[in-house]
């Protein structure tokens, strides 16, 4: 007989995980059946970790669907962002976006990508940490990463950049260093080549929750350099254009 899956439980678990700094393999957990199950353990981790910020990751699941989970810590470069680090954290540079407007569930017409281009109030650089509590990541169990919030561990909001930087960020030289070596060093690219798919597929996803995508949220968009692991503490600093965003990563 299959195990009930107990949403709670489980967010209970990859809590107590990610506290300690440790991970697990997918076989180890009872799985959540489908992308409902995922958000309920996903809400109770939320809940779990104290998460109140109003800024967001998006990406999409194999089969296509829009997925969401916070960011958290969340930290502003301008303050002298600290994030903890732990082993297997990897890194990547991103471009976040604030919503100038609410983005509501529609039925009927989608939103085209001029229509979400213009509720963006501004734009940002910014990096986000990731080091999930299943040690393989998503690669098993989509919906298992989905409820542990995506695999996100922090991000860091960096300068503001000209709006337009939806449409060029693509092939924008980008430099990452830490800890004093070179880690990226090439053309900023996205996995789908344009920054803003992922936040146009969720805007259009009418299975969101009615709060989602309101005026002041913060929405990070994807990685520019790929996922990089950060194999020890140390500072970040990362150059895209003429822009910089430097914070560190630090034991707990």
């Amino acid at each position: 007989m299959t195990e009930a899956f107990d949403p709670r439980a489980l967010a209970a678990r990859l809590h107590s995980l990610r506290q300690a700094g440790r991970q697990e393999e997918t076989g180890t957990f009872t799985l959540p059946a489908d992308l409902h199950q995922a958000m309920e353990a996903q809400n109770f981790l939320t809940a779990a970790d104290g998460i109140c910020s109003n800024a967001w990751k998006v990406t999409v699941s194999p089969q296509g669907q829009a997925v969401t989970g916070p960011l958290h810590p969340y930290a502003e470069a301008a303050s002298g962002a600290d994030i903890p680090w732990y082993p297997g954290m990897k890194f990547e540079t991103e471009i976040a976006v604030r919503l100038g407007k609410d983005l509501p569930i529609r039925t009927g017409t989608a939103y085209s990508r001029a229509e979400v281009v213009e509720a963006i109030s501004a734009a940002h650089l910014g990096a986000e940490l990731l080091v999930s509590a299943v040690r393989e990541s998503g690669s098993i169990s989509f919906l298992l990463f989905t409820s542990d919030r995506l695999g996100n561990s922090g991000y860091v909001l960096g300068p503001k950049l000209d709006k337009s930087v939806v449409d060029t960020a693509g092939g924008t030289p980008l430099k990452v260093t830490h800890a004093g070596r070179t880690i990226y060093d090439g053309p900023a690219q996205h996995p789908k080549g344009d920054v803003l798919t992922w936040l146009v597929n969720y805007a259009n996803d009418g299975l969101r929750p009615e709060t989602s995508l309101k005026a002041g949220a913060l929405i990070t968009t994807g990685t520019l350099s790929g996922a990089i692991e950060l194999t020890e503490p140390g500072e970040i600093d990362i150059l895209l254009g003429d822009s910089q965003l430097r914070f560190a990563v630090s034991k707990p």
